[in-house]
């Protein structure tokens, strides 16, 4: 391990000490921050931010479950259209206008089918964002997913 000046749980600095994994990288600079994070808005949104504007009636956005059709079934946001990812071409896409906001989501922050989705949308030059969370997001934040079959809705 390096030696850098370590900061302890309540701030103090100690000169000298090893340092741990996540301190031995100093953080960016705040103006470098700034535009990281500001930048990730531009690629996800949230499962609060996605509900709020499916409630409004008005999202702007199709909201895309890129999970296989018999996930989809079992359960997904409500509104959402079925596309899995390996599926996404300019032939499925030719009923929506070219400016149409995509939001991509899959199962979960341990899946990557959002991203994979995200990146074919892109590639066709499609709006595309990707909603943080998935199906494990939307069920932590306390929203109800809706079934092909309504006895299934959780």
């Amino acid at each position: 391990m390096s030696e850098f000046n370590a900061i302890d749980t309540i701030g103090n600095v100690h000169p000298g000490r090893s340092t741990n994994a996540v301190t031995a990288v100093p953080a960016a600079p705040s103006a470098a921050a700034v535009a990281h994070f500001e930048s990730m808005f531009a690629f996800e949104t949230d499962c609060a931010d996605v509900f709020a504007a499916l409630e409004s009636g008005t999202p702007g956005f199709v909201l895309l479950d890129v999970r296989s059709p018999a996930l989809f079934a079992a359960g997904h946001v409500p509104h959402a259209v079925n596309l899995p990812h390996g599926k996404i071409v300019a032939s499925k896409l030719a009923g929506y206008p070219d400016d149409t906001l995509f939001v991509t989501y899959c199962a979960g922050p341990h899946c990557n089918g959002a991203a994979r989705g995200a990146l074919r949308l892109a590639r066709l030059g499609r709006p595309v964002k990707l909603m943080a969370g998935g199906v494990t997001g939307w069920l932590d934040e306390g929203y109800a997913l809706t079934s092909a079959d309504p006895e299934q809705d959780r």
